[in-house]
Protein backbone atom coordinates (compact mmCIF):
# COMPACT_ATOMS: atom_id res chain seq x y z
CA UNK A 1 0.00 0.00 0.00
CA UNK A 2 1.77 3.59 -0.93
CA UNK A 3 2.51 5.62 1.88
CA UNK A 4 1.11 8.78 2.60
CA UNK A 5 4.50 10.65 2.61
CA UNK A 6 4.41 9.47 -1.37
CA UNK A 7 0.99 10.39 -2.67
CA UNK A 8 1.10 13.57 -5.01
CA UNK A 9 -1.42 16.36 -4.76
CA UNK A 10 -3.24 14.92 -7.85
CA UNK A 11 -3.71 11.36 -5.56
CA UNK A 12 -4.99 13.38 -2.43
CA UNK A 13 -7.72 15.65 -3.71
CA UNK A 14 -8.52 12.04 -5.51
CA UNK A 15 -8.39 10.25 -1.91
CA UNK A 16 -10.08 13.27 -0.41
CA UNK A 17 -13.18 12.52 -3.18
CA UNK A 18 -13.05 9.17 -2.07
CA UNK A 19 -13.90 9.96 1.50
CA UNK A 20 -16.34 12.35 0.65
CA UNK A 21 -18.24 10.20 -1.83
CA UNK A 22 -18.32 7.48 0.87
CA UNK A 23 -19.19 9.66 3.90
CA UNK A 24 -21.63 10.69 1.51
CA UNK A 25 -22.74 6.70 0.67
CA UNK A 26 -22.78 5.88 4.39
CA UNK A 27 -24.46 9.12 5.74
CA UNK A 28 -27.46 8.31 3.26
CA UNK A 29 -27.98 5.13 4.21
CA UNK A 30 -27.92 6.18 7.89
CA UNK A 31 -30.33 9.14 7.06
CA UNK A 32 -32.65 6.98 5.43
CA UNK A 33 -32.66 4.85 8.25
CA UNK A 34 -33.29 8.08 10.69
CA UNK A 35 -36.41 9.00 8.69
CA UNK A 36 -37.94 5.44 8.51
CA UNK A 37 -37.32 5.17 12.31
CA UNK A 38 -38.96 8.94 12.44
CA UNK A 39 -41.69 7.07 10.42
CA UNK A 40 -42.72 4.21 12.67
CA UNK A 41 -42.24 6.05 15.24
CA UNK A 42 -45.08 8.96 14.42
CA UNK A 43 -47.16 6.22 13.76
CA UNK A 44 -46.93 4.33 16.59
CA UNK A 45 -47.21 7.71 18.73
CA UNK A 46 -50.92 8.27 16.78
CA UNK A 47 -51.79 4.93 17.54
CA UNK A 48 -50.83 6.05 21.48
CA UNK A 49 -52.76 9.28 21.83
CA UNK A 50 -56.09 7.79 19.62
CA UNK A 51 -55.69 4.91 22.14
CA UNK A 52 -55.59 6.55 25.34
CA UNK A 53 -57.58 9.57 24.41
CA UNK A 54 -60.26 6.57 23.51
CA UNK A 55 -59.83 5.30 27.43
CA UNK A 56 -59.77 8.90 28.90
CA UNK A 57 -63.00 10.21 27.38
CA UNK A 58 -65.25 8.32 29.98
CA UNK A 59 -63.57 10.22 32.57
CA UNK A 60 -62.99 13.45 30.99
CA UNK A 61 -65.73 16.10 30.55
CA UNK A 62 -65.44 16.62 26.38
CA UNK A 63 -69.33 17.53 26.54
CA UNK A 64 -72.01 15.54 24.92
CA UNK A 65 -73.75 16.27 21.84
CA UNK A 66 -76.83 13.78 22.06
CA UNK A 67 -77.46 15.32 25.78
CA UNK A 68 -76.51 19.19 24.28
CA UNK A 69 -73.57 19.53 27.58
CA UNK A 70 -70.80 22.16 26.84
CA UNK A 71 -67.29 21.15 26.94
CA UNK A 72 -65.29 21.70 30.14
CA UNK A 73 -62.45 23.84 28.05
CA UNK A 74 -60.37 24.29 31.65
CA UNK A 75 -60.44 20.41 32.45
CA UNK A 76 -59.69 19.71 28.85
CA UNK A 77 -56.98 22.21 28.43
CA UNK A 78 -55.01 20.73 31.74
CA UNK A 79 -55.87 17.28 30.35
CA UNK A 80 -54.02 18.20 27.26
CA UNK A 81 -51.25 19.70 29.43
CA UNK A 82 -50.82 16.41 31.17
CA UNK A 83 -50.97 14.33 28.07
CA UNK A 84 -48.40 16.58 25.89
CA UNK A 85 -45.89 16.15 29.05
CA UNK A 86 -46.83 12.38 29.20
CA UNK A 87 -45.54 12.40 25.05
CA UNK A 88 -42.34 14.12 25.60
CA UNK A 89 -41.45 11.69 28.18
CA UNK A 90 -41.97 8.70 26.37
CA UNK A 91 -40.12 10.46 23.18
CA UNK A 92 -42.43 10.68 21.09
CA UNK A 93 -42.48 13.49 17.90
CA UNK A 94 -45.95 14.35 18.79
CA UNK A 95 -48.01 16.88 20.56
CA UNK A 96 -52.08 17.42 20.86
CA UNK A 97 -52.76 21.26 20.11
CA UNK A 98 -56.71 20.93 20.05
CA UNK A 99 -58.77 18.50 21.70
CA UNK A 100 -62.87 19.35 20.49
CA UNK A 101 -61.84 22.58 19.68
CA UNK A 102 -60.23 22.95 22.87
CA UNK A 103 -56.31 24.76 22.51
CA UNK A 104 -53.26 23.54 24.66
CA UNK A 105 -51.85 26.25 26.85
CA UNK A 106 -48.63 25.98 25.32
CA UNK A 107 -48.40 23.62 22.15
CA UNK A 108 -44.50 23.32 21.12
CA UNK A 109 -43.56 25.08 18.67
CA UNK A 110 -41.83 22.86 16.45
CA UNK A 111 -44.63 20.58 16.24
CA UNK A 112 -45.70 21.97 12.60
CA UNK A 113 -46.93 19.28 10.81
CA UNK A 114 -50.87 18.50 11.82
CA UNK A 115 -53.26 15.64 11.36
CA UNK A 116 -56.48 15.14 12.99
CA UNK A 117 -57.60 12.37 14.59
CA UNK A 118 -61.31 11.13 14.73
CA UNK A 119 -62.74 8.98 17.50
CA UNK A 120 -66.32 7.69 17.42
CA UNK A 121 -68.11 6.88 20.17
CA UNK A 122 -71.55 5.87 21.05
CA UNK A 123 -72.33 9.32 21.88
CA UNK A 124 -70.44 11.79 19.88
CA UNK A 125 -67.66 12.05 17.69
CA UNK A 126 -64.27 13.50 19.21
CA UNK A 127 -61.90 14.96 17.12
CA UNK A 128 -58.31 15.34 18.09
CA UNK A 129 -55.83 17.51 16.35
CA UNK A 130 -52.50 16.73 16.43
CA UNK A 131 -48.96 18.27 15.89
CA UNK A 132 -45.64 16.40 14.89
CA UNK A 133 -42.15 17.61 14.10
CA UNK A 134 -41.28 17.04 10.42
CA UNK A 135 -39.19 13.78 9.08
CA UNK A 136 -36.48 16.00 8.50
CA UNK A 137 -35.58 16.85 11.88
CA UNK A 138 -34.74 13.23 12.41
CA UNK A 139 -31.76 13.24 10.48
CA UNK A 140 -28.47 13.93 11.99
CA UNK A 141 -25.08 13.36 11.39
CA UNK A 142 -23.21 10.44 12.62
CA UNK A 143 -20.05 9.61 13.86
CA UNK A 144 -20.15 6.06 12.55
CA UNK A 145 -19.95 7.37 8.87
CA UNK A 146 -17.01 9.18 9.37
CA UNK A 147 -15.71 6.66 11.22
CA UNK A 148 -16.48 3.90 8.26
CA UNK A 149 -15.34 6.58 5.56
CA UNK A 150 -11.98 7.49 6.88
CA UNK A 151 -11.35 3.51 7.44
CA UNK A 152 -12.20 2.23 3.88
CA UNK A 153 -10.72 5.17 2.42
CA UNK A 154 -7.22 4.01 2.09
CA UNK A 155 -8.63 0.62 0.74
CA UNK A 156 -10.50 2.29 -2.24
CA UNK A 157 -7.75 4.13 -3.30
CA UNK A 158 -5.33 1.35 -2.91
CA UNK A 159 -8.20 -0.85 -5.31
CA UNK A 160 -8.54 2.15 -7.48
CA UNK A 161 -4.77 2.32 -7.89
CA UNK A 162 -4.17 -1.35 -8.29
CA UNK A 163 -7.14 -1.56 -11.24
CA UNK A 164 -5.58 1.95 -13.11
CA UNK A 165 -2.56 -0.30 -13.21
CA UNK A 166 -3.74 -2.86 -14.65
CA UNK A 167 -5.85 -1.23 -16.76
CA UNK A 168 -2.41 0.41 -18.11
CA UNK A 169 -1.09 -3.08 -18.35
CA UNK A 170 -3.33 -4.44 -20.25
CA UNK A 171 -3.63 -1.60 -22.69
CA UNK A 172 0.34 -1.64 -23.04
CA UNK A 173 0.53 -5.53 -23.07
CA UNK A 174 -2.23 -5.04 -25.83
CA UNK A 175 -0.34 -2.14 -27.89
CA UNK A 176 2.17 -3.89 -30.18
CA UNK A 177 6.05 -2.46 -29.19
CA UNK A 178 6.96 0.72 -30.94
CA UNK A 179 10.09 -0.21 -32.98
CA UNK A 180 13.50 1.80 -32.23
CA UNK A 181 16.90 1.88 -33.29
CA UNK A 182 19.40 -0.23 -31.42
CA UNK A 183 22.71 -0.48 -31.89
CA UNK A 184 24.79 -2.51 -30.24
CA UNK A 185 28.64 -1.82 -29.46
CA UNK A 186 29.51 -5.40 -28.70
CA UNK A 187 28.10 -7.44 -31.71
CA UNK A 188 28.65 -4.15 -34.28
CA UNK A 189 25.39 -4.84 -35.24
CA UNK A 190 21.80 -2.76 -35.35
CA UNK A 191 18.12 -3.61 -34.54
CA UNK A 192 14.94 -2.41 -35.12
CA UNK A 193 14.06 -3.20 -30.83
CA UNK A 194 10.56 -5.57 -31.54
CA UNK A 195 12.86 -8.60 -32.69
CA UNK A 196 15.72 -10.66 -31.57
CA UNK A 197 17.36 -9.75 -35.40
CA UNK A 198 20.35 -8.03 -35.41
CA UNK A 199 21.85 -7.14 -38.67
CA UNK A 200 26.20 -6.63 -38.16
CA UNK A 201 27.70 -3.92 -40.54
CA UNK A 202 31.39 -3.19 -41.49
CA UNK A 203 32.97 -0.94 -39.25
CA UNK A 204 33.47 2.32 -41.48
CA UNK A 205 29.56 2.66 -41.96
CA UNK A 206 28.79 1.25 -38.74
CA UNK A 207 31.03 3.71 -36.81
CA UNK A 208 29.88 6.41 -39.12
CA UNK A 209 25.91 5.77 -38.40
CA UNK A 210 26.40 5.50 -35.12
CA UNK A 211 28.31 8.91 -34.63
CA UNK A 212 25.70 10.08 -37.02
CA UNK A 213 22.83 9.64 -35.18
CA UNK A 214 24.49 10.76 -32.10
CA UNK A 215 25.78 14.21 -33.72
CA UNK A 216 22.09 14.67 -35.54
CA UNK A 217 20.20 14.38 -31.68
CA UNK A 218 22.69 16.98 -30.20
CA UNK A 219 22.45 19.48 -33.63
CA UNK A 220 18.75 19.04 -34.97
CA UNK A 221 19.10 21.50 -36.94
CA UNK A 222 22.30 20.79 -38.98
CA UNK A 223 22.86 20.30 -42.37
CA UNK A 224 25.27 18.50 -43.71
CA UNK A 225 25.65 18.35 -47.55
CA UNK A 226 26.51 15.57 -49.18
CA UNK A 227 29.04 17.54 -51.83
CA UNK A 228 30.92 19.04 -49.06
CA UNK A 229 33.46 17.14 -46.27
CA UNK A 230 31.70 15.79 -42.97
CA UNK A 231 32.11 17.91 -40.44
CA UNK A 232 34.84 17.88 -37.72
CA UNK A 233 32.48 16.85 -35.05
CA UNK A 234 31.12 14.10 -36.68
CA UNK A 235 34.37 12.64 -37.47
CA UNK A 236 35.34 12.90 -33.95
CA UNK A 237 32.37 11.12 -32.40
CA UNK A 238 33.17 8.56 -35.59
CA UNK A 239 36.80 8.22 -34.00
CA UNK A 240 35.34 7.45 -30.66
CA UNK A 241 32.95 4.66 -31.67
CA UNK A 242 35.66 2.50 -33.52
CA UNK A 243 37.88 3.11 -30.80
CA UNK A 244 35.08 1.37 -28.57
CA UNK A 245 35.06 -0.63 -31.39
CA UNK A 246 38.90 -1.58 -30.82
CA UNK A 247 38.47 -1.91 -27.13
CA UNK A 248 35.69 -4.52 -27.65
CA UNK A 249 37.87 -6.45 -29.62
CA UNK A 250 36.42 -5.86 -33.02
CA UNK A 251 38.96 -4.72 -35.11
CA UNK A 252 42.73 -3.61 -34.42
CA UNK A 253 43.37 -1.99 -37.83
CA UNK A 254 43.56 1.86 -38.54
CA UNK A 255 41.04 4.39 -38.56
CA UNK A 256 38.83 4.85 -41.72
CA UNK A 257 38.77 7.93 -43.42
CA UNK A 258 35.31 9.08 -42.89
CA UNK A 259 35.32 11.55 -45.82
CA UNK A 260 36.49 9.14 -48.33
CA UNK A 261 33.69 7.63 -50.77
CA UNK A 262 30.71 8.73 -48.40
CA UNK A 263 28.19 7.49 -50.90
CA UNK A 264 29.19 4.26 -50.62
CA UNK A 265 29.57 4.41 -46.42
CA UNK A 266 25.64 6.17 -47.09
CA UNK A 267 24.70 3.32 -49.65
CA UNK A 268 25.76 0.30 -46.82
CA UNK A 269 23.72 2.35 -43.99
CA UNK A 270 20.52 2.68 -46.10
CA UNK A 271 20.84 -1.14 -47.45
CA UNK A 272 21.52 -2.09 -43.39
CA UNK A 273 18.02 -0.07 -42.19
CA UNK A 274 16.38 -1.25 -45.09
CA UNK A 275 17.21 -4.95 -44.28
CA UNK A 276 16.19 -4.11 -40.27
CA UNK A 277 13.25 -2.18 -40.59
CA UNK A 278 11.40 -3.94 -43.26
CA UNK A 279 8.12 -4.82 -41.37
CA UNK A 280 8.68 -0.79 -40.67
CA UNK A 281 8.75 1.40 -43.86
CA UNK A 282 7.16 4.36 -41.68
CA UNK A 283 9.27 4.33 -38.60
CA UNK A 284 12.28 3.78 -40.60
CA UNK A 285 12.35 7.15 -42.37
CA UNK A 286 12.92 8.72 -38.38
CA UNK A 287 16.36 6.86 -38.62
CA UNK A 288 17.04 6.68 -42.76
CA UNK A 289 19.68 9.10 -44.06
CA UNK A 290 17.32 11.04 -46.68
CA UNK A 291 18.61 10.76 -50.68
CA UNK A 292 19.14 12.88 -52.95
CA UNK A 293 16.09 14.30 -55.20
CA UNK A 294 16.42 15.74 -58.60
CA UNK A 295 20.06 16.29 -59.22
CA UNK A 296 21.15 13.57 -57.60
CA UNK A 297 23.86 12.36 -55.18
CA UNK A 298 25.64 15.42 -55.08
CA UNK A 299 23.13 18.05 -55.26
CA UNK A 300 23.43 21.01 -53.02
CA UNK A 301 20.58 21.32 -51.48
CA UNK A 302 20.33 17.33 -50.60
CA UNK A 303 21.47 17.01 -46.21
CA UNK A 304 22.03 13.32 -45.13
CA UNK A 305 20.93 14.71 -41.44
CA UNK A 306 18.55 12.98 -40.02
CA UNK A 307 14.79 13.53 -39.16
CA UNK A 308 15.24 15.31 -35.54
CA UNK A 309 15.66 12.43 -33.11
CA UNK A 310 15.50 12.36 -29.20
CA UNK A 311 17.68 9.67 -26.93
CA UNK A 312 14.18 8.11 -26.09
CA UNK A 313 14.11 7.06 -30.16
CA UNK A 314 17.20 5.41 -29.64
CA UNK A 315 18.92 2.20 -27.59
CA UNK A 316 22.78 1.92 -27.17
CA UNK A 317 24.05 -1.10 -25.91
CA UNK A 318 27.79 -1.52 -24.85
CA UNK A 319 29.06 2.21 -25.16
Amino acid sequence: MQRLSELTAPQWLKAALIAILLFAVFQSMIGVGQITAAYVKRHTALDYVEQRVGLDTAFLDVGNQTLNTPVNEAAVAQYISRFNTTLSTLHYPIAIHHLQHVAAYDPPPAYTVETTLQLQTAEQEIRINVGMLPLATSLSLHPFAILAALLLTPLMFELRLRSARSKAEEKTALQPPEPKLVIDMTTKSIGNGVDSDMVVMQNKPFCFYAALVRFCIENPQATLPQNKDVPQPLIILANRVFLRLIELGHTKRKKPDFNANLDKTLSEIRATLDEVFSRYPTEKEKFYPPRAQGEGSRSKQHSYALPPLNDEDIVILGK
